[in-house]
C-alpha cells in the first residue's frame, strides 16, 4: 500500500515538474530568440527560417467548392453564387402603428463570402445591419399547391456574430391576387413560417401554418409544440447548420444538420388544435346565488376555551438568562471617528453642523457587548394566538360550480389540414439586434432525395472543409496545454496513473527471498521451513494419539477400581451372614485361650 501511494505522489511531481520545465523552455526560448536577433547573421536566419518550413505541419486538405445544383424537380432554389440578388426583390413598405423613424424596411442586404469561411467561393445572402427591419423576398418558379405530394423546405443559417435577439426564419408567402413583394411586411399573408428564432435565454425553432376555418373563411396560426432537443449550440457556435421542414400529410418532422429534433401531427400536436371541440360552455349560463362551493366551514357550535388567552404575547424576556461578565453598560456601541475631519468645503449655513461619522465602539471589540443589557426573548410556552373554530366538513357542498355544456356553433372537422392555402414566394422579414446573419441555399421541393443531394452539395462541403481545417484531437489537445501548462498534470494523470495502477496491481506480488539472501541470515530456507512444518505436525498427530490411549486406560482402571469395591463390599456380607458358633470356635481355636496341660 505504501508503494502504491509512493508511485501516485510521484506521479503528481513529475506532472508539476512538466508544467515548470515547460514554463522555463518558453523563457529560455524567449531569450534565445532574442539572442538570435541580435547575435547571428543573415545567413545563419536563412538556415533557421529554412529548417522552420521543413518542420512546419502538413497544409490541411483542401476541399474545392462548387455549386450545387438541384438533381431533380424543384419549386425554388437558390445558392446565391452568382453573387448578385437576381431574382430577389427589396421591400420598401413600412410597418403600420410603428413610428416613421424605424417603420420603414431600410436593412440592408448583400451577397457575400462568409466572414471565416474554409470554402472559397460560396457565397450568401448576408442581413448587414442590426436594429433594423429587414425585408427581401423572390418568386417561385411556379406555385406550390398541396395536394399528394409533400413538401420539402431547406435552407442554411449562420449566426457569424453569435445573436442577442432576433429570427432567421423564412416564410412562404400565400398565393392571393394582392401579393406583393414590393410591400412585403409583417402582416403579409402567409402560409407556413419556418426556422431559427431567439430572445434572451428563449431558442425557439418555429414551424407555424395557417389554417383556414372552413365555416368562418377567417385564419388563424398554428404552432408546433416546442421540441425536447437543446437548441442552444445552434445559435451560439457561430456554424452552419442546415434546417429542413418535412410535411408530407398530416405529419410533419424537423431536422437540424439531417437530425430529427421535433416531430408530430397537424391534428394532435399543434396549439390551439386545428378543429375546435365539439361542445362548449354555454356563455350565458350563470351560478345560481345560493350554491355553496365551500368543502369546509367553521364548527358552528364549537365555543372557545376558558383558559384561551389571546392576548398572550408570541415572544417573552427569558428570566433564566444573565448579563454575561465584562459587559460595558456605560459605554455606548457606536462613537464618533475620531480620525475624522471636517471637509474644508463643508458649509455650515448650507450643510448644518457637522458631525464626525460613527464607527463601531473599539472597546466592545473584546467585551461581551456594550451599552444597557436587555434579557432575550424567547418562545412563550402560553402563546395560543386569536382562537378560531375548527374546520368541518360542509353539508351543504355541491363542488365547483361550472357553466353546461352547448353543442359548439362554430365546430367544424377538417381531416386534412396539410392541404393548406397554396404559396407563391419566399420571403425573409426580420428584426435583429446583431448583424452578418448568413442564410444560403434555398431549396423547395417534393422528393426527399433532391433534398438530401442538395444538401450533400452545400452543407455537407461546408462541413467537409470545417472538419479538413479543425486539428485533430491530439493537436488540440496540445494546443490548449500550450495555452495553459497546468493541463499537462491532468494529462499525466489521465494517462500515465492508470497504467502504473494496472502494472502495479496486475504484477506485483509477494516476492520470494532467493538462495543469497538465506545465506546471509540464519533464517531457514523454504525446505528447511517445510520439513520443520510436517515435524510440527507429524508431532502433533503423535501426542494426540497418546492422549487418547491414557484416556483409555484411565477408563479401564477406574472400571477395575469400581469392580473391586463391589467384591470387597460382597465378601462383607458374607462375613456377617456366618453364625455366631462359628465365630466362638474359631476363637476358643485361638491359642491365647487354650488352657495349660496338668502333668
Amino acid at each position: 500500500m505504501e508503494l502504491k501511494w509512493l508511485l501516485c505522489v510521484t506521479l503528481l511531481a513529475l506532472g508539476i515538474l512538466a508544467v515548470q520545465a515547460h514554463d522555463m523552455d518558453e523563457d529560455n526560448d524567449a531569450d534565445d530568440v532574442v539572442d538570435i536577433e541580435d547575435d547571428l547573421d543573415d545567413g545563419i536566419e536563412e538556415v533557421e527560417e529554412s529548417k522552420s518550413e521543413t518542420s512546419s505541419p502538413p497544409p490541411a486538405p483542401k476541399v474545392t467548392y462548387r455549386p450545387p445544383v438541384p438533381t431533380g424537380e424543384v419549386y425554388f432554389a437558390e445558392s446565391f453564387d452568382k453573387g448578385t440578388l437576381d431574382g430577389w426583390i427589396l421591400s420598401r413598405a413600412k410597418k403600420d402603428d410603428t413610428d416613421d423613424e424605424i417603420a420603414k424596411y431600410d436593412g440592408k442586404w448583400e451577397v457575400q463570402d462568409m466572414k471565416e469561411t474554409k470554402l472559397p467561393g460560396d457565397k450568401g445572402l448576408v442581413m448587414v445591419t442590426r436594429a433594423k427591419h429587414h425585408a427581401i423576398s423572390s418568386k417561385l418558379s411556379k406555385p406550390f399547391v398541396f395536394d399528394t405530394k409533400p413538401l420539402i423546405i431547406q435552407y442554411e443559417v449562420n449566426f457569424q456574430n453569435g445573436i442577442e435577439c432576433g429570427g432567421a426564419y423564412v416564410k412562404l408567402l400565400s398565393k392571393t391576387p394582392e401579393l406583393n413583394l414590393d410591400q412585403f411586411h409583417d402582416k403579409t399573408p402567409y402560409t407556413i413560417m419556418f426556422g431559427p428564432d431567439k430572445c434572451g435565454e428563449d431558442y425557439k425553432l418555429h414551424f407555424i401554418f395557417r389554417h383556414k376555418n372552413p365555416k368562418t373563411g377567417k385564419y388563424e396560426e398554428k404552432h408546433a409544440k416546442r421540441p425536447d432537443a437543446d437548441l442552444k449550440t445552434y445559435f451560439t457556435d457561430k456554424k452552419t447548420h442546415l434546417y429542413t421542414l418535412l410535411n408530407p400529410d398530416n405529419s410533419f418532422e424537423i431536422l437540424v444538420d439531417q437530425t430529427v429534433v421535433n416531430s408530430g401531427n397537424l391534428l394532435n400536436d399543434m396549439s390551439p388544435p386545428v378543429n375546435p371541440p365539439r361542445e362548449i360552455e354555454d356563455p350565458n349560463d350563470q351560478k345560481p346565488e345560493d350554491w355553496d362551493e365551500r368543502p369546509k366551514i367553521p364548527d358552528p357550535d364549537a365555543v372557545k376555551p376558558d383558559d384561551w388567552d389571546e392576548d398572550a404575547p408570541a415572544k417573552i424576556a427569558d428570566e433564566n438568562a444573565v448579563k454575561p461578565e465584562g459587559w460595558l453598560d456605560d459605554e455606548p456601541e457606536y462613537v464618533a471617528d475620531p480620525d475624522a475631519e471636517k471637509p474644508e468645503d463643508w458649509d455650515e449655513d448650507m450643510d448644518g453642523e457637522w458631525e464626525a461619522p460613527q464607527i463601531a465602539n473599539p472597546k466592545c471589540e473584546t467585551a461581551p457587548g456594550c451599552g444597557t443589557w436587555q434579557r432575550p426573548m424567547i418562545d412563550n410556552p402560553n402563546y395560543k394566538g386569536k382562537w378560531k373554530p375548527p374546520m368541518i366538513d360542509n353539508v351543504n357542498y355541491q363542488g365547483i360550480w361550472k357553466p353546461r355544456k352547448i353543442p359548439n356553433p362554430d365546430f367544424f372537422e377538417d381531416l386534412e389540414p396539410f392541404k393548406m392555402t397554396p404559396f407563391s414566394a419566399v420571403g425573409l422579414e426580420l428584426w435583429s439586434m446583431t448583424s452578418d446573419i448568413f442564410f444560403d441555399n434555398f431549396i423547395i421541393c417534393t422528393e426527399r432525395a433532391v433534398a438530401d443531394d442538395w444538401a450533400s452539395d452545400g452543407w455537407g462541403l461546408k462541413k467537409a472543409a470545417d472538419g479538413a481545417a479543425e486539428p485533430g484531437v491530439v493537436g488540440q489537445m496540445m494546443a490548449a496545454a500550450e495555452e495553459r501548462p497546468w493541463l499537462w498534470v491532468v494529462y499525466i494523470l489521465t494517462v500515465a496513473l492508470p497504467v502504473f495502477l494496472v502494472v502495479l496491481f496486475c504484477c506485483s506480488g509477494k516476492k520470494q527471498p532467493s538462495a543469497a539472501e538465506y545465506k546471509k541470515t540464519d533464517a531457514p530456507q523454504p525446505d528447511v521451513m517445510d520439513d520443520e512444518k510436517e515435524e510440527e505436525k507429524d508431532k502433533g498427530e503423535k501426542e494426540e494419539e497418546e492422549e487418547e490411549d491414557a484416556n483409555e486406560e484411565k477408563l479401564g482402571s477406574d472400571a477395575d477400581l469400581e469392580s473391586a469395591s463391589q467384591e470387597e463390599e460382597e465378601e462383607e456380607e458374607e462375613e456377617d451372614r456366618k453364625p455366631a458358633s462359628e465365630e466362638e470356635e474359631t476363637v476358643n481355636r485361638s491359642p491365647r485361650n487354650r488352657k495349660p496341660r496338668k502333668d
